[in-house]
């Protein structure tokens, strides 16, 4: 059966590619309605350490409303769907950059850092061998289209470049379940938690059962007010500083009414037209040595970027319908841990359906008790039966 099955997802994949290549790689306008399919490609055996992976193509929603390309990863599971098929995981990954290529998902030979890529790939491996299949977006700008600089932390294209893939796939796949779930480490738990709560809105039709946040980014808006022209480089900041010009391009590819490049100094400017092609890796070279101050004319507390920047990037902290497992280190310094605490703290605030596994570990790092909570949690999704 497990032969069988591999036979069949292969021709359907080889027809959806056959017809996309007819059609020039593209849908025509009257069908790029957002989770609808462009393409389908199969890949060979060994792709992501895994064997019945492919590529999909597919239209999803862009910072403006408007359809826009994307590409992302999908891993099935060998062997004979369950009745109710397949329940779906979809992995939301970490920072990666901000140009075409960077995401890892569709093009992992690209991936900026091969061996985060490679603890990343075993990751998925883990989660399609708890019976889950596995859809990962590249996210807007970040895949197989240029589309512009992605526009890093922007909750809702991230969450529509996940819903739209669940529904790619499902369209793809007719053997995956309405039954679903989304997993995310460090812009991938931002993003998690986005598409967990934008999911009741735009894609009421499926099954969502919850959400597991690694890490994620909050309440970085909190601190962005404090950045302004006064304050000095630092010594060995050039991971935050890539964070920081990462957030400021992806608002000024959002959000083009704000007009970001009156609070850049000529430097900034500069520096932001740089970044917005490359990959995490470069973004860190390029802003080595460079401080904040020497990017802005205009401290980022003054409006209308204020607004802009809350809009775009804020975790929502209530509205949630399916349960939350939040996965934090106390230790971690990528995200500090004070911003994991306030994000617990307004949960509990507001009643939100969520459980906290606290570890000591680096960034993302998953201890024994938050893999075996993980496992709890994903095996309850599989127990309880779909709803059609």
């Amino acid at each position: 059966m497990g032969l069988l099955h591999t036979a069949r997802r292969s021709a359907l994949a080889a027809a959806l590619t056959v017809g996309a290549v007819l059609s020039g790689m593209s849908a025509p306008a009257a069908a790029a309605t957002p989770g609808s399919v462009i393409s389908v490609t199969a890949q060979p055996d060994g792709w992501h350490g895994m064997s019945g992976g492919s590529v999909i193509d597919y239209w999803m929603t862009g910072s403006d409303g408007a359809p826009r390309r994307a590409s992302g990863a999908l891993f099935l599971p060998e062997g004979t769907p369950p009745p109710d098929g397949w329940p779906i995981l979809a992995y939301d990954h970490g920072s990666s950059g901000l140009g075409p290529g960077c995401g890892g998902m569709s093009q992992p030979e690209r991936a900026p850092f091969p061996a985060m890529q490679g603890r990343q790939d075993q990751l998925l491996r883990r989660l399609v061998s708890q019976g889950f299949a596995v859809v990962a977006p590249d996210y807007l700008g970040l895949g197989r289209f240029d589309t512009g600089p992605h526009p890093y932390l922007e909750l809702r294209t991230e969450a529509t470049a996940t819903i739209d893939l669940v529904q790619a796939a499902r369209a793809a796949h007719p053997e995956l379940s309405s039954t679903w779930a989304v997993f995310g480490a460090s812009q991938g738990g931002q993003a998690a938690l986005g598409t967990a709560q934008l999911q009741a809105t735009y894609a009421p039709d499926l099954d969502f059962r919850g959400t597991i946040a690694v890490d994620p980014e909050s309440d970085v808006e909190k601190v962005l007010p404090l950045a302004g022209p006064v304050i000095p480089a630092v010594s060995d900041a050039a991971g935050p500083m890539s964070f920081f010009v990462s957030i400021l391009a992806g608002v000024r590819a959002a959000r083009p009414d704000v007009r970001v490049d009156r609070y850049l100094t000529p430097l900034g400017r500069a520096v932001l037209d740089e970044v917005g092609g490359l990959c995490l890796d470069r973004i860190i070279e390029r802003v080595a040595g460079l401080g904040i101050g020497q990017l802005l004319a205009r401290p980022l507390s003054a409006e209308p970027i204020r607004a802009a920047y809350n809009d775009y990037l804020t975790v929502p902290v209530r509205g949630y319908d399916a349960p939350i497992l939040l996965l934090v280190n106390a230790t971690d310094t990528v995200v500090p841990s004070p911003l994991h605490a306030a994000l617990i703290a307004q949960f509990a605030a507001n009643d939100v359906d969520s459980e906290t596994v606290l570890g000591t570990g680096q960034h993302t790092q998953m201890s024994p008790a938050m893999w075996t909570a993980v496992e709890s949690f994903l095996a309850r999704i599989r127990a309880t039966p779909a709803q059609r």
